[in-house]
């Protein structure tokens, strides 16, 4: 019997389902998120684009810095395979931002592909929500009353 062919919808995609997780102080792109997802057996593509506001609980928010202790891209990576475990995903990227980021400047863009789009909700949920909970990543956000807050720190 001869190899499916790349265009056959029984070939199974060779890479990883995890394609993209990281941490950068560069501008996130989120073209590359979802070229990393791209998959020809992919029904739905689901992405999570989270972006720095101007506000947060009624004061107004002139930017942040998010820092990360070391084992955070590890964390994530047990995130991510927590979420492949549990859902029928296809493919999974995930990158946030640390550093010094203005209002409107991405943190977080993630992204997973699946054969149904509720899943693929499910699935992009499930994982900006774990990231949030239990990746080690900190917000210092600064606001315009020349105040500032810590989030997320133990």
């Amino acid at each position: 019997m001869a190899d499916p062919s790349p265009s056959d919808p029984s070939a199974s995609d060779a890479r990883p389902v995890i394609r993209l997780l990281a941490l950068r102080e560069e501008p996130l792109d989120v073209t590359e998120v979802l070229e990393a997802v791209s998959d020809p057996r992919a029904g739905a593509v689901d992405v999570f684009v989270g972006a720095v506001r101007d506000h947060d609980n009624a004061q107004g928010v002139t930017g942040l810095d998010y820092s990360a202790h070391p084992s955070a891209v590890d964390r994530l990576r047990e995130v991510a395979e927590g979420i492949v475990a549990e859902h029928d995903v296809l493919a999974l990227a995930g990158v946030h931002r640390t550093g010094s980021l203005a209002i409107g400047d991405l943190a977080v863009v993630c992204a997973v592909a699946t054969a149904h789009r509720g899943e693929a909700f499910a699935a992009t949920e499930a994982f900006i929500d774990r990231l949030k909970e239990s990746v080690p990543i900190w917000k210092h956000q600064r606001f315009t009353d020349g105040t500032d807050e810590w989030v997320g720190t133990p």
